[in-house]
């Protein structure tokens, strides 16, 4: 299988593939994270990644409580020169209290929580430094002012923003650039592109999809939560639960079909929907699947040679003004 595209990572950043890797999904959150596809399966997958090409790679310190930083590190750490370690900064987990979750801005935190990404990675440096969440009473000065001062200490390498406003994406660049701003976008989650689409074009800022396949729903892997483990996270997400899920998994029949028309899988469709952002918006849009195996790893790098027909992506236009039900059951804190 050849190695994927490439392209940049915002106007004035680094060369990535045209398609990372979210890992989240080896530590935390999805229902057989430590089944048969655990951390050796985890690991290998990475590897393979870094074959064909994949060469953005995503983490964060609330994954797995610092686990997924530690079972990512020791690659990122063999491959220092080849791969770009993104990991993120501001949700405050407690293992020892999980139902504790705060975000955190403010500078002191910041200064803290690069330093424990930095130790928990085994690097010197992290090429893509996120804000994983933004606390509006936090003035975005003082967040963004302490992560430009990341950059001068050497200890960060580019920024990032996750979930936010074109307006505060504009706030922010006016205090240092910044290289990517990531978001869920989807077949199924498009308020991005009303949101702040427009201003990263206009800044030149690339846009780090994540969640491109709707949380596996895309791919027709499930249909409903109820076909899940009991502590898998989509459990209390609206859009896979009860009367949502049966209609949303009605809006699918045109991604199937398409997929059944091209050779594809639904989920090499969908993703290959979100890469053709690019092109409609002007902008880098790299996709993050996450996912543990190899086989899936392959089967959505191999998504990056599909294109959509102008007649195909007329068809799939309408399902996201009809999906019914909130991508999180609390919106606080997200952008829309």
């Amino acid at each position: 299988m050849s190695t994927i595209a490439t392209t940049t990572l915002g106007a004035n950043g680094p060369t990535v593939g045209v398609q990372g890797l979210g890992c989240m999904g080896m530590s935390d959150f999805y229902s057989d994270q430590f089944g048969d596809t655990g951390e050796t399966e985890s690991r290998a997958t990475l590897e393979r990644a870094l074959e064909l090409g994949v060469t953005l790679f995503d983490t964060a310190d609330m994954y797995g409580y610092g686990r997924n930083e530690q079972l990512v590190g020791p690659f990122v750490q063999a491959h220092r020169d080849e791969v770009l370690i993104a990991t993120k900064f501001a949700i405050e987990r407690r293992e020892d209290d999980p139902s504790h979750r705060a975000v955190r801005n403010d500078a002191a935190y910041i200064r803290q929580a690069v330093d424990a990404s930095l130790r928990r990675l085994g690097v010197d440096h992290i090429d893509l430094y996120y804000m994983h969440r933004r606390n509006r009473e936090v003035p975005l000065a003082e967040s963004v002012g302490a992560m430009a001062e990341l950059v001068a200490a050497g200890k960060v390498r580019h920024l990032g923003l996750s979930e936010v406003t074109g307006e505060e994406l504009r706030e922010a660049h006016a205090v240092h650039p910044i290289a990517a701003l990531q978001s869920e976008w989807s077949l199924f989650s498009r308020d991005i592109e009303h949101v702040s689409v427009p201003t990263a074009v206009e800044l030149g800022v690339a846009v780090v999809a994540y969640s491109p396949l709707g949380r596996g729903f895309l791919t027709g892997s499930f249909s409903n939560a109820d076909e899940l483990a009991a502590g898998d996270f989509r459990h209390h997400q609206p859009r896979f639960t009860g009367d949502n899920a049966a209609h949303n998994a009605a809006l699918l029949a045109p991604v199937h079909k398409i997929a059944a028309d091209r050779g594809a899988t639904a989920g090499q469709v969908a993703l290959a929907w979100v890469q053709q952002r690019a092109q409609v918006h002007g902008v880098p849009v790299i996709p993050i699947p996450g996912t543990r195996r190899r086989t899936r790893l392959e089967e959505n790098t191999a998504a990056t040679a599909l294109t959509l027909t102008d007649a195909e992506l007329a068809t799939l236009e309408p399902i996201a003004a009809q999906v019914s039900g909130d991508r999180y059951a609390d919106m606080r804190g997200i952008s829309r």
